[in-house]
């Protein structure tokens, strides 16, 4: 029987890039927060122009009937059943889940983790440029007048953390209090939740994940670390990297074939320049596949030895008579 191969097609599908190593991951997310980290304290600004900031923000507020820093302050500030959980989940979580989710992503869901690692990252670069830009005076630290508590001094006796927002006593100073615009507490919590409820399995953590942004903010805004208005601008950071991350991967994706062929590498996926080989690599270069589409030939039976034209092999019977006669050649060739 003859066995065709068929040609292959340019429009095969590639197989998917594998799994990113996970100490150039890490690597790569140290050196982004560490840039980040440094350049949130160097965009401070003017104490004066971050409190004008902060005060605009509150007369918008004001004027859009959006005031809810006021009573969820006063409540965590009367009562520190909520005000200590409060202090502590916002001190902590920021720190916690947000690597978590990454981690979980990259070992449950790695065909998701590019594309959800570079839309954190792009985000977090378009939060440090608000920083930046509008520098602002969270609610804590305005003038007592503007009726604001901060519930991370008040219960700072009970944490790690001292009067300089989430920072650990002492380690104030490295720190920008006046970055509260937008609040990358609640974007990233919005990342965390978008992801969750997309990719998880089981509805309880689903939910989980869909409540986590919507805690976060009521945390921001009853510690006095954000006005409602930095919690939508999180939101907001969050959404335009969203749509900037398709764009960025494939611009990547250009750059790094563009840098594979510039240092004499194939730009080609290795899976998929394989796929266009109709042979297998240890084949291709044999003499014997010498043409693509030339029908495959059958296997050689002779062990190499090949015969003239008229040659018999020993003991081969050369069959001459019709169908119901004998021929003196039927008999063996023992026989003769």
């Amino acid at each position: 029987m003859e066995i065709v191969r068929m040609p292959y097609s340019a429009s095969a599908p590639q197989s998917p890039r594998p799994r990113p190593r996970w100490w150039t991951e890490l690597t790569l997310l140290v050196l982004v927060y560490a840039a980040y980290s440094l350049g949130r304290l160097l965009a401070r600004g003017d104490v004066s122009t971050a409190v004008d900031h902060g005060l605009a923000i509150l007369r918008v507020e004001k004027a859009l009937l959006l005031n809810a820093e006021h009573p969820l302050n006063r409540l965590f500030t009367s009562t520190p059943a909520l005000g200590i959980p409060a202090d502590f989940a916002y001190a902590s979580l920021h720190y916690l889940v947000t690597p978590a989710v990454l981690v979980w992503l990259f070992r449950r869901r790695p065909a998701r983790y590019r594309a959800a690692r570079t839309w954190l990252m792009l985000s977090t670069v378009l939060g440090l440029a608000g920083f930046t830009l509008l520098p602002t005076c969270p609610p804590r630290l305005l003038a007592a007048g503007y009726g604001f508590v901060d519930t991370m001094a008040q219960y700072s006796s009970y944490g790690w953390w001292g009067d300089e927002a989430s920072a650990p006593r002492g380690l104030g100073g490295m720190t920008n209090q006046y970055a509260a615009m937008p609040s990358l507490h609640v974007g990233w919590a919005v990342w965390c939740g978008v992801l969750l409820w997309r990719h998880a399995r089981t509805p309880l953590v689903r939910w989980v994940g869909a409540g986590y942004p919507l805690l976060t903010t009521v945390v921001v805004m009853g510690t006095a670390n954000h006005y409602f208005l930095d919690a939508v601008a999180g939101a907001a950071v969050m959404g335009l990297g969203a749509l900037l991350t398709r764009p960025a991967l494939r611009a990547a994706e250009r750059i790094r074939i563009a840098a594979r062929s510039r240092f004499g590498r194939s730009p080609m996926p290795a899976a998929v320049s394989a796929a266009a080989s109709p042979v297998a690599p240890s084949a291709a270069s044999s003499p014997r596949t010498s043409s693509r589409t030339s029908p495959r030939k059958g296997p050689i039976v002779s062990g190499g030895c090949e015969t003239s034209a008229g040659e018999r092999f020993p003991g081969q019977r050369t069959r001459t008579s019709t169908p119901g006669t004998t021929s003196a050649d039927d008999t063996p060739a023992t026989a003769r």
